[in-house]
């Protein structure tokens, strides 16, 4: 008796999804609820359950293809896998055989390491570093390896890593060889395309720009960090002071947390802030809901949530929904300044860049002062230049004097 394996519901309005790989092989036993297959859909992967327990079938679907809600991917078949006929494991792919047979004494952990797969960055960094993945302990999802595993593996045990490759062992390409490779579109980075092409054609951008000294919050953190995560339970970072600051700036200006919806513009009386986290496919944007009314602790441990969920993959549809307002950091990937592009339907985005010592005058003499870039991309058709302008204003005095973030000044 087989039990067929269908696309779940996704979420509101979404139809269809790219299946992004295969978690279980022909002839595997499974478990009720295990994942077998991810599906990438426009925002996020997504992870489809065994519904019964047995034996993996065949596929129906290859990695890469297209298909929509309630179609049948797979199926189970009953019972172990030790019952399972002949003709069934062998739909397995054939080239384990000669590395069963060449190693029928593996430890436990190389069988686990071999059974599992690896995503397309920790397989790549897995052969920049030369790291042999069986021999590395996985901390996501279900044991999986992420590219933290690898990393500290590689630091932690250099003696393990394998020895290069003698002259003769290791063919050199040619001088002047060229090669390419092609990659498919992950429909995450398709979706990313299609709406960043679509806000340029639609909305009438424009970005400016300000500076703001970082010695304050700095100052602030270095003296409260330790008694904040003691209580909290998590660092104290600067996204929530930026968090903060936005709250407070919008109240000011309205329209930068506003929406064109067709001939009508929508005010938000509340801050659901976008921000920015990478995930092994790309940067995905969960929101901080209601963020005007969050203390620090709130922010920091939402933010620190989406970004341990991102790296893991378990981000949901509902994490992603929404957002009036949208802040991006690139200063972590060592980003001097940029022109953020807004992300439809939301008016406004903030970009935040690296803090770096510049020569500031203060009071008259030249100082030394952490200073960083701050952008602020915008609808011209909804935000006028002074609005823009009043904006960042009210955020640079924020941060430069962060009592006024207690007191609302």
């Amino acid at each position: 008796m087989s039990t067929e394996v269908k696309v779940p519901v996704l979420g509101e309005s979404i139809t269809e999804a790219t299946l992004g790989e295969w978690l279980k092989k022909p002839g595997e036993a499974v478990a009720q609820d295990e994942p077998i297959a991810s599906l990438e859909t426009d925002k996020v992967a997504i992870e489809v359950p065994a519904p019964v327990a047995g034996v993996m079938g065949d596929y129906s679907v290859q990695a890469g293809d297209t298909v929509n809600v309630g179609a049948v991917i797979a199926s189970i078949e009953a019972g172990s896998a030790a019952s399972v006929p002949k003709a069934a494991a062998d739909t397995a792919p054939k080239q384990e055989a000669p590395a069963a047979a060449a190693a029928p004494a593996a430890s436990a952990a190389t069988s686990a390491g071999n059974d599992m797969p690896l995503s397309p960055s920790v397989r790549r960094l897995v052969l920049e570093l030369g790291v042999d993945p069986t021999k590395v302990t996985g901390t996501g999802k279900d044991g999986r390896l992420t590219k933290e595993d690898v990393i500290a593996y590689s630091k932690a045990a250099p003696d393990t890593q394998p020895a290069p490759a003698s002259a003769e062992a290791a063919p050199v390409p040619a001088t002047g060889s060229r090669g390419e490779e092609r990659v498919r579109m992950t429909r995450l980075r398709q979706t990313v395309a299609k709406r960043l092409k679509s806000a340029q054609e639609t909305a009438a951008l424009l970005t400016t720009f300000n500076d703001v000294d970082m010695s304050a919050v700095i100052e602030t953190r270095a003296k409260y960090k330790d008694l904040f995560e003691k209580k909290h339970g998590v660092r104290l970072g600067f996204m929530g002071f930026f968090t903060k600051a936005v709250a407070l700036a919008a109240r000011d200006v309205p329209a930068v947390n506003a929406q064109i919806q067709g001939d009508e513009i929508v005010y938000f009386n509340y801050l659901d802030v976008s921000v920015a986290v990478s995930a092994p496919n790309g940067l995905v944007v969960p929101v901080i809901r209601s963020a005007e009314s969050m203390s620090f602790a709130e922010i920091e441990k939402t933010i620190g949530d989406f970004g341990a969920r991102a790296k893991a993959g378990t981000l949901t549809m509902a994490d992603m929904e929404g957002g009036t307002f949208t802040i991006s950091n690139g200063g972590v990937f060592g980003s001097l300044m940029s022109t953020p592009i807004i992300n439809p339907p939301q008016s406004a985005v903030l970009g935040l860049h690296r803090i770096e010592d510049r020569p500031v005058a203060i009071n008259g003499k030249v100082e030394i002062r952490p200073m960083m870039y701050m952008a602020l991309s915008y609808d011209h058709r909804l935000i006028d230049g002074r609005e823009a302008v009043t904006f960042l204003k009210i955020i640079k005095e924020a941060i430069e004097d962060p009592a006024r973030l207690l007191i609302d000044l």
